[in-house]
């Protein structure tokens, strides 16, 4: 069955490249409109341009003071309507926890924990308000929040004291969140991913950084944490863009409808932090 989404928009936050872009593509594929965002202008412009007619696009940092704000502004501008939000955008700034400076602490929260609670509070009128109309006109209707957690938020893990905190704190806000709007029909869930093959799971020895506040921050994780996927991951290997993105669109879909404030692990089966 194809566009199941059709006439809905949807938000996907950190959607130029990986498990954002793959989200949006797919969601796209299924009928919706989709506003891409990321903090790379090039990337955002790019994956939009490369979907095509159903894509709208709106760069910039999320963390930075009014982003939240304009970013629901500009989907209610381009389609009219806000029908999903994908808060997808973040990043690693590994280190081991009794040597993190408190910048580094708190830049995890921001992006993790709080901008997803500033994207929500923003697109309130158009999802939790939107579902009170509809039910005292008696119209269920229902519209979809999908975060993207970790398990390393619900597991911990070994240099990951800030991203792991922050992931768990968004699972309390996805919870939360769940019990106040469900009454209007919004489905408010989580996925929680292990290791799917992105940027931020290469390898560190590749010498990919960010920059983030003035800091150049290397992303990836140790050559020998990827060799041992095999063995701490019973189906054998990390998981694709593509793949993470069938687990989101699951819960954006009619199907996911009686599905509230739940953490859907996606991991291949493991069991345990990206540790060696």
């Amino acid at each position: 069955m194809t566009n199941v989404l059709e006439g809905k928009s949807a938000i996907v936050t950190g959607s130029g490249r990986g498990i954002g872009r793959a989200t949006a593509e797919l969601l796209v594929a299924q009928g919706a409109r989709v506003l891409v965002n990321d903090v790379d202008a090039g990337a955002a412009e790019g994956a939009a341009a490369e979907i095509g007619d159903a894509a709208a696009v709106l760069a910039g940092d999320l963390t930075a003071d009014g982003m939240p704000e304009a970013l629901v502004q500009a989907a209610i501008d381009s389609f009219g309507r806000l029908d999903i939000v994908v808060n997808n955008a973040g990043y690693t700034w590994d280190g081991m926890g009794h040597r993190m400076s408190d910048e580094q602490f708190r830049a995890m929260l921001e992006i993790h924990t709080v901008v997803p609670f500033k994207v929500l509070r923003a697109a309130a009128p158009h999802l939790r308000d939107a579902g009170k109309r509809d039910r005292e006109e008696g119209r269920e209707t229902f519209r979809k929040v999908v975060n993207v957690t970790s398990i390393s938020g619900t597991q911990g893990n070994v240099g990951q004291a800030n991203y792991s905190a922050a992931k768990a704190g968004l699972v309390g806000l996805t919870k939360s969140f769940a019990r106040e709007w469900g009454p209007f029909k919004v489905n408010v869930n989580a996925v929680a991913f292990g290791f799917i093959d992105t940027r931020l799971t290469a390898s560190s020895e590749d010498g990919t950084t960010i920059e983030r506040a003035g800091h150049e921050i290397r992303l990836g994780i140790p050559a020998q944490m990827r060799e041992a996927a095999g063995s701490v991951i019973p189906l054998g290997r990390p998981g694709t863009p593509e793949e993470a993105a069938g687990a989101i669109f699951f819960l954006c879909s009619p199907w996911s409808n009686f599905v509230q404030g739940q953490v859907l692990t996606v991991n291949g089966g493991q069991t345990t932090g990206m540790t060696v």
